[in-house]
């Protein structure tokens, strides 16, 4: 594509972009009127040459009928005996909240417990609610709160929900009520709850989140709310959380100081805030005797005793941390090829995912018993995982139950949800699958290496046909070379990368791309970074 060469002078250009010695600084405005002209010829020659190929018009029918899909996976959480769920498809594009049990959902057409219809919900009281979530209150399950933005804006409502009548808890009746704010409302028992929310002048921060966070109780006014916890107005936010783990009851107050800073607290029954001395930036999460701490950067908890660098999980046990003992163990510490992908506790285990030169790999650690700094802990493996494939894995129910969601898909198979028993090591139980979309006979997965100039092997992904299922093919006609090319010779390629906060490209189930491209014989690259 050529660029418009014309005289700069033919186009207005901004007073801070005139200084510059470009014939198209013209091009900078972008959302100036010749900028978007120019923008608007370019975009119309491409289409003209796209959409006169031939096959053009079904190819995009056929990626379209994959987008527009209503069948997809209905992933749940488990609240009690309950699996909820939230769904949205063309007769409900703001959704349904709803509910089934294990049993039922075990099955191909699982009965539905519709709790929240949002569409009529909107129909009913003249609004443009969108979901922000649901709080179901631990161990009854009878209440919940729920958040619903205007429009999908950051600031929403809480209401309570009451799950046995299915009616809102009127807050003339002492129903929680949280008006429109940025803010959050988070049950500590059926009748108190914390609440970070906009209370008047001096309650935001300058970025408009909560700068406070109150304990209020059922049936009195929010204005008279206990205050729990104050920050800056230079904060990012503030917020408060409830435990709810039998014996571990403690509640947690988060200072957030920039979008990866923040200082975690632990607050006493008697009001005394103890913070949990880690580095700012370091990811913490708390589950029963431990504390476990994600570093961001190198980080030596003793003074001159080791150092962990960027990338470690630590695991410790949270009241001697808080007590002053700095010894940790290392769970995971990051090599030139693995790093840490994410993790999630069950009951006796903590289920930890490596990405091993791109690649997931699950590990099981179950901790000492009774939970001792430097005592060792267990490893182990989580069966049936695909050695190619993208997985994520979600407990079931931290607090009582072993079990973990299995989610796992790659570039030729689609995404499959299986129910997991960590603690009996067995095979995964396969729930729901998605559909496939273009048929992946005779096509493979590869990973291969690009070597820099510095020696870094740099990892990408290769999908096409088996090596040796036909003829090599190359000419001017990407199109239909991709009808005949193999991994045996050349073959078009598309080819794409990415790389930026934090997020490694990892393989993906392609079903508008593998119907226009890889079913017709086509490669695909996905490129990662160093």
């Amino acid at each position: 594509m050529s660029i418009d060469a014309r005289p700069a002078s033919e186009h207005p250009v901004p007073a801070h972009l005139a200084a510059l010695d470009d014939p198209h600084a013209w091009l900078e405005d972008v959302e100036g009127k010749d900028a978007l002209a120019w923008v608007g010829e370019r975009n119309a020659h491409a289409a003209e040459a796209i959409e006169s190929r031939p096959g053009f018009a079904a190819t995009r029918e056929s990626i379209r009928e994959v987008l527009d899909s209503p069948d997809k996976i209905p992933h749940v959480v488990r609240r009690g005996e309950w699996l909820y769920n939230f769904w949205t498809d063309a007769e409900h594009p703001r959704g349904l909240w709803r509910r089934t049990s294990l049993e039922s959902y075990r099955t191909t057409d699982p009965e539905w417990q519709v709790l929240i219809d949002v569409d009529a919900l909107n129909a009913a009281e003249g609004e443009d609610w969108v979901w922000h979530g649901a709080n179901v209150l631990r161990p009854e399950y009878r209440r919940t709160l729920v958040a619903l933005s205007h429009g999908g804006s950051d600031a929403d409502v809480t209401r309570e929900l009451d799950l046995d009548t299915l009616t809102w808890v009127d807050p003339a009746d002492g129903g929680f009520f949280r008006p429109e704010a940025k803010g959050s409302l988070g049950w500590i028992d059926e009748d108190t709850v914390f609440v970070a929310t906009d209370t008047g002048p001096g309650s935001l921060t300058d970025s408009g989140y909560p700068r406070t966070v109150r304990r209020w109780r059922r049936g009195t006014p929010l204005e008279s709310a206990e205050l729990v916890y104050e920050g800056v107005a230079t904060d990012l936010a503030v917020s408060a959380s409830h435990d709810h783990t039998p014996g571990f009851e403690r509640d947690f107050v988060a200072r957030a100081l920039e979008f990866y800073a923040a200082e975690e607290y632990v607050l006493r029954p008697d009001g005394e805030l103890v913070r949990i001395d880690v580095p700012t930036s370091a990811e913490i999460g708390v589950h029963r005797e431990w504390l476990t701490i994600e570093l961001r950067e190198d980080w030596a908890p003793v003074p001159d005793g080791e150092t962990y660098p960027a990338g470690s999980l630590l695991a410790t046990v949270l009241e001697d941390f808080l007590a002053g003992d700095r010894r940790v163990t290392p769970l995971f510490t990051p090599t030139p090829t693995t790093s840490l992908a994410g993790g999630t506790w069950t009951r006796h285990h903590l289920v930890i995912t490596v990405l091993d030169d791109v690649k997931h790999r699950p590990v099981v650690l179950t901790p000492p018993v009774p939970a001792v700094v430097g005592a060792p802990w267990a490893r182990g493996e989580l069966p049936g995982v695909s050695p190619m494939g993208t997985i994520a894995v979600g407990a079931v129910d931290r607090v009582d139950s072993d079990e973990v969601w299995l989610i796992q898909t790659d570039f030729l198979t689609p995404s499959t949800l299986s129910l997991v028993d960590v603690a009996a090591g067995t095979e995964p139980e396969p729930l729901k699958s998605a559909p496939a979309f273009f048929d992946a006979e005779g096509l493979e997965i590869t990973q291969h290496f690009a070597t820099s100039a510095d020696g870094t092997r740099v990892p990408y992904f290769q999908v096409g046909p088996t090596a040796g299922s036909g003829d090599s093919a190359g000419s001017d006609d990407p199109a239909r070379d991709a009808d005949t090319a193999t991994s045996s010779g050349p073959a078009p390629t598309l080819l794409y990368g990415y790389g930026g906060f934090e997020i490694s490209l990892t393989p993906s189930y392609p079903g508008g791309l593998g119907r226009a491209w890889l079913e017709r014989g086509g490669t695909y690259v996905l490129a990662n970074i160093r």
